[in-house]
């Protein structure tokens, strides 16, 4: 391609060739035409239940309903929400658990001509709040099980409706309305990991026409069988709804946070997933768990988004599953659908530097920009910026924020730019790669850091599964690194072993000062890390190699309280190292500088790279206070003698 850091739909060769001969199920996919998108969801989806009307539309654990039944639960459903409500378009919020019933929700909601809020009620009552609140939602959709809370929330200003209790009478035939295609469909909130909470305006005609072009790469029919374990509160959720049941595939629920990672593999095997959906961090969890090579003869596509993939992902892929599977890797955005998509096998090359997002996903042109909005030149890194007519509305009540991020590209076009906020290169091919996130790039001692850099140099240990690195501050405002790491279970790295592991990779100035080990990193419902759970490093003294040995005499004593207080720590043995308890150039030069105040004399900033132990550190003081003794003595006597000459 003539520029890599613009790219439209145009795959290589050797992708063509896995997409076109592995991924239609034979006699099975029925291709999405373009006269599909000029209506609405609801439309759509009726006409799937008009062919399958018999078929496994959703499944969760001993509930199933066929596309006939589910249709008829969403139009009673529909009826009450209009009954409640009036037919005048408004947001709807739908407080349910994981599973069938707010799927009945959400097709009710869209039925009735308007649109819908999904608040998940594992979400704190403050996030649930906030969604409330700022979508302005005037009826909560909820079931008997979620009713107290429903009701708590409604707080006497909005009304609530208990699809529990809506009866088997109510009128179950489709209701006809005719709903324009630029209607609203949905608000999906952002995880907020990068800010508070923003509202997606998702549309229908902008839905379907990603559907059509999502369907077309990836082709989903009757006979398969699609995951769906990502929360409806997300845009992954929803991804995974809509290719599913617009499609006429079966979809089938699981509650990660009820059911726990160790039943999943069993699960796969019992239902005969075809089409797996994970974000990487539980994609790990699960290939630890059949790393024995347990077979899932019927599941033939593994898709991974919501975060970057590294070497080593790939390689547990390899390991664990076989070529007939093949990977998807993949970069969406609530804000603009699937960015960039990739299907692999095991042939695949896995770039050296950075984590694969994959190539612009149909109807998408990806351009890097510097931050004058300028193109960067040829492999050099950009901020991901997404052209594209299929971008979604904006956000919520925020027309600001919609005109900074959404631009658009002429009055005489119906394309937008949106701008991510992530940054990447591209490879000669075309291939993007992901390199972090722009509001992730911090000051480490006036050094420019990316924590995503960080990240995945970690993964790279072989006895680490999954690391997060964040910045804190110090008192004095100073930021330091903090890296939470969990160990894989046979080959667990001690702290020394990680930092020598980082010094071989890193420059110091990228070494996090602080290690925390945990069982397992906190995730928030979408499968991302949720980091504002990660803990407080707190001021103990890490776990080291070496034992802790408190001091033995006066010098050190002063210098393990110095040495605690400059570091920040309860506790230094005499015989740690400095740089394992987190030390640097900068906390070097105010240790010797402390150090020389309290014993008076002159000691080199080298002197702590040299020995770099409170006991090392010790012995020489010792050793100059005994010459500057010495010399005292040695000058006192020559005063003596000048004195005597002097009689």
């Amino acid at each position: 391609m003539s520029d890599p850091s613009r790219n439209n739909f145009e795959l290589p060769p050797e992708q063509r060739l896995i997409r076109d001969e592995r991924f239609h199920p034979p006699g099975s996919f029925v291709e999405f035409s373009r006269d599909e998108i000029e209506q609405s969801i609801p439309d759509r989806f009726e006409k799937i239940v008009n062919q399958h009307a018999g078929r496994l539309a959703l499944k969760m654990k001993d509930r199933a309903l066929t596309y006939e039944k589910l249709n008829q639960a969403a139009n009673r459903i529909a009826r009450a929400i209009l009954e409640k409500r009036g037919a005048e378009s408004e947001p709807i919020a739908l407080l349910f658990d994981h599973g069938v019933d707010v799927i009945m929700a959400i097709l009710g909601v869209l039925k009735a001509g308007k649109f819908y809020v999904v608040l998940d009620a594992s979400f704190p009552p403050q996030r649930l709040g906030f969604e409330l609140n700022d979508s302005q939602a005037g009826l909560i959709v909820t079931n008997a099980r979620n009713l107290h809370c429903a009701l708590t929330l409604s707080d006497d200003i909005r009304h609530v409706l208990n699809i529990d209790e809506i009866g088997e009478s109510t009128y179950a035939h489709n209701l006809g309305l005719v709903l324009p295609p630029q209607s609203l469909a949905s608000l999906i909130y952002t995880s907020g990991s990068t800010g508070a909470p923003k509202g997606v305006m998702r549309e229908h005609l902008t839905e379907l026409c990603q559907e059509r072009l999502t369907t077309q790469e990836v082709p989903i029919g009757p006979t398969d069988r699609l995951s769906l374990i990502h929360p409806l509160a997300f845009a992954t959720g929803n991804y995974c709804l809509l290719k599913s049941l617009l499609n006429g595939a079966s979809l089938f629920p699981f509650d990660l946070k009820s059911e726990g990672i160790a039943s999943l593999a069993q699960w796969l095997r019992a239902e005969m997933i075809t089409v797996l959906h994970l974000a990487p961090a539980v994609f790990r969890q699960l290939a630890e768990l059949l790393s024995d090579r347990e077979e899932l003869p019927a599941l033939r596509l593994i898709r991974l988004s919501g975060s970057g993939i590294t070497k080593e992902d790939f390689n547990l892929y390899k390991n664990v599953f076989s070529q007939s599977v093949a990977l998807e890797i993949a970069m969406g955005s609530s804000e603009a659908g699937t960015i960039s998509r990739v299907i692999v096998d095991h042939s695949f090359s896995f770039p050296a530097d950075g984590l694969p997002v994959g190539y612009a996903a149909r109807g998408n042109e990806i351009c890097l920009i510097n931050d004058d909005g300028r193109a960067v030149r040829p492999g050099d890194v950009g901020e991901i910026a997404i052209k594209s007519r299929y971008l979604h509305s904006g956000y919520w009540r925020k027309p600001e924020l919609t005109r900074a991020k959404f631009i658009q590209v002429s009055n005489a076009s119906a394309e937008r730019t949106y701008l991510t906020g992530d940054l990447g290169k591209m490879l000669p091919d075309g291939l993007l790669i992901h390199m972090g996130r722009k509001d992730s790039q911090i000051k480490i001692r006036g050094y420019r850091v990316e924590v995503s850099e960080i990240e995945r140099i970690l993964l790279g240990h072989p006895g680490l599964k999954e690391v997060a690195v964040i910045a804190r501050d110090r008192e004095q405002g100073e930021k330091y690194l903090v890296a939470f790491v969990v160990q894989r279970e046979n080959q667990a790295p001690g702290l020394n072993e990680v930092r020598n592991f980082l010094r071989k990779r890193l420059p110091e100035y990228m070494i996090p000062s602080t290690f925390v080990f945990l069982d397992a990193l906190p995730l928030m419902s979408s499968g991302k890390v949720d980091r504002r759970a990660l803990p407080d490093a707190g001021n103990q003294r890490p776990e080291l190699d070496t034992p802790f040995v408190g001091p033995r005499n006066s010098i050190e004593k002063v210098l393990t309280e110095i040495w605690a207080a400059t570091l920040g720590l309860n506790g230094v043995g005499i015989h740690d190292n400095f740089f394992d308890l987190g030390g640097h150039s900068l906390t070097a030069t105010r240790i010797i500088s402390r150090v020389v105040h309290a014993f008076r004399f002159d000691i080199p900033v080298k002197l702590l790279f040299e020995s770099p132990t409170i006991a090392e550190m010790a012995a020489i003081i010792t050793q100059k206070q005994a010459h500057k003794a010495s010399d005292a003595d040695l000058a006192r006597v020559l005063a003596e003698l000048e004195a005597m000459s002097g009689d």
